[in-house]
């Protein structure tokens, strides 16, 4: 038996005959939701960005709370609609709390979080498209959910590195002009 694209066929039997057709019956369609591993990371992921969020500021962090919940539900979904809407309450949740004074680190934290959340149900997005959601993919979320906290940890590193290099009595829209960067540098690398 030779398996092409989801369905069983026989071989010599691709088309016609009472072999064929029923060959064709035997077609199974793959479900294209993203892998459980894919969804579990994410979430994992965006709560430590709510957490972060809450310790800095209450209002921050709900709405990073938010942007998990959209997550769960893009992810569980596979609608990459969704997973954009609770990446932008997630990048307004970080705003309100560098606006609101919180401290630096938690910020960077709750930026790191929200990105690799994004990053990891995107990428579950693709692979339940392209290999559906009972292959197993969990070595491979890993991986890039690995890459992504390297790559976001390296550049929260430099931003924080740039902000104490800068002074201490500079104002929050200069932090958050250099956590807009470390994100374009994440979006960049990516």
């Amino acid at each position: 038996m030779v398996a092409m694209s989801g369905a069983v066929r026989e071989e010599g039997n691709e088309g016609g005959g009472a072999d064929g057709d029923r060959a064709d019956t035997d077609f199974h369609e793959t479900d294209a939701r993203p892998p459980t591993a894919a969804v579990v990371a994410s979430l994992a992921a965006a709560g430590v960005a709510a957490t972060a969020g809450a310790v800095a500021s209450p209002i921050g962090g709900a709405l990073l709370g938010v942007a998990a919940l959209a997550f769960l539900g893009g992810g569980l979904r596979g609608s990459t609609r969704v997973l954009t809407w609770g990446a932008t309450v997630g990048v307004v949740g970080l705003g309100v709390a560098g606006y609101r004074g919180a401290p630096p680190e938690s910020l960077l934290v709750a930026a790191v979080g929200l990105a690799v959340a994004w990053d990891v149900a995107d990428h579950g997005v693709g692979l339940g498209e392209q290999v559906g959601r009972g292959a197993r993919a969990r070595r491979n979320v890993a991986v890039h959910a690995g890459t992504s906290l390297l790559v976001g940890s390296v550049a929260a590193g430099l931003v924080y590195g740039v902000s104490l290099a800068v002074g201490g009595g500079q104002p929050v829209a200069a932090l958050a002009l250099l956590l807009a960067g470390g994100i374009a540098l994440i979006s960049a690398l990516r």
